[in-house]
């Protein structure tokens, strides 16, 4: 008959297998947004971060509550420096300076910040085409006050963009930025290789597949196509998140940035309010999703740095299906059982129930 301490560490076997997820070898973070009216403070927000073992935290924009919170946590930290203020920035170093000292240097190294996010999908071809023009002279700013605040070993500095700036992506290894706005993602990309920052890409096969549904199937977007769905050459596509992650690689290879690397952002499924926003799909999505970060795309194999869209739901944010993407609710109960694993390194997703659109969440 098995000992007490045999039946233990068969169960804790057990557990590993069924989550098998690596968080480390993952690098995986979660978005922390905060429209909402209803959300817990945010020393309430990093402990739950904490206990469920989530290592990586995106932050829209340099909250001083949420940048105290933080201090001794050991959570690595995207930081936003907001839309609002890019043009600012963009205005004179002594600004910069002064962010950084405020934002960043106050808080070093007790919190770990390990990327400044200038502005959060500026492009040329939405509603934020008044700042294309700041956003690259910004970022140098603040490249520059890093470097002067002795941080520029620790900290690099990037910004998010989505999908929108593609102009063709299919397939993958044709991928392109638009040709009408190579002349704002060329300094981007040139910039980000010359620094040996990554460039952060917001990622939604959600939006793809719901905007047409009739070409791009859902087990495709959920990462549960049975079959290879795109040939391209050599390089098989079963799910439409590592096409669209190669074709935005494709796209900087074409604009002389082929050294750098890709962070996702952002990527997640909402579980309510649109065309197939369902609690199902959101957990197979998440499910898959964090699995396979692991692995990386037929383009680039190895682990993909990725941060989930979002903590919490937030009541806030508009159209309707915004406000579903937490894998929170406001009181702190998980919308899918997420069991983190028994130890720090497993983390698994499973739903309670049985089993190219710009998202826009700048704070």
């Amino acid at each position: 008959m098995a000992t007490t301490a045999q039946m233990a560490a068969i169960v804790i076997l057990g557990l590993l297998v069924l989550s098998s997820i690596d968080i480390a070898g993952a690098q995986l973070g979660v978005c922390y947004g905060m429209m909402g009216n209803n959300l817990p403070n945010h020393w309430e927000v990093i402990q739950l971060y904490k206990s469920r073992n989530i290592g990586r935290l995106r932050l829209y924009d340099p909250n001083q509550g949420a940048l105290q919170a933080l201090r001794g946590s050991n959570i690595e930290v995207m930081l936003g420096l907001p839309n609002v203020d890019v043009k600012h920035i963009a205005s004179g170093m002594e600004h910069a300076k002064w962010w950084v000292q405020k934002n960043v240097r106050d808080f070093w190294p007790d919190v770990k910040i390990k990327y400044i996010a200038v502005g959060n999908e500026i492009s040329p071809v939405t509603g934020t085409s008044y700042l294309t023009s700041f956003l690259v002279p910004a970022m140098v700013n603040i490249y520059k006050a890093i470097g002067e605040a002795g941080l520029g070993n620790n900290i690099k500095v990037s910004t998010s963009v989505d999908m929108t700036l593609i102009g063709n992506s299919y397939p993958p290894s044709q991928g392109s930025f638009r040709n009408d706005a190579r002349w704002f993602t060329d300094p981007i990309v040139g910039f980000l290789r010359d620094t040996r920052a990554p460039l952060l890409v917001n990622i939604y096969p959600y939006f793809s597949y719901s905007g047409n549904p009739g070409q791009i199937s859902l087990p495709y977007s959920l990462f549960t196509a049975p079959n290879v769905v795109v040939q391209d050459g050599s390089r098989q596509y079963r799910n439409l998140f590592d096409a669209m992650l190669d074709s935005v690689y494709a796209a900087m290879d074409r604009s002389g940035g082929g050294s750098v690397e890709i962070v996702v952002s952002e990527s997640g499924w909402p579980s309510a309010g649109a065309f197939g926003a369902t609690t199902d799909n959101a957990a197979t999505y998440l499910r898959n999703l964090i699995q396979h970060v692991r692995e990386g795309s037929p383009r680039k194999p190895g682990p993909i740095e990725t941060y989930i869209f979002a903590m919490f739901d937030e009541n806030n944010k508009n159209p309707e299906l915004e406000k579903h993407f937490g894998l929170f609710s406001p009181n702190k109960q998980p919308k899918y059982n997420l069991n983190f694993g028994v130890s720090d390194s497993a983390w698994d997703i499973f739903a309670e129930t049985n089993a190219t659109t710009s998202l826009i969440s700048e704070m």
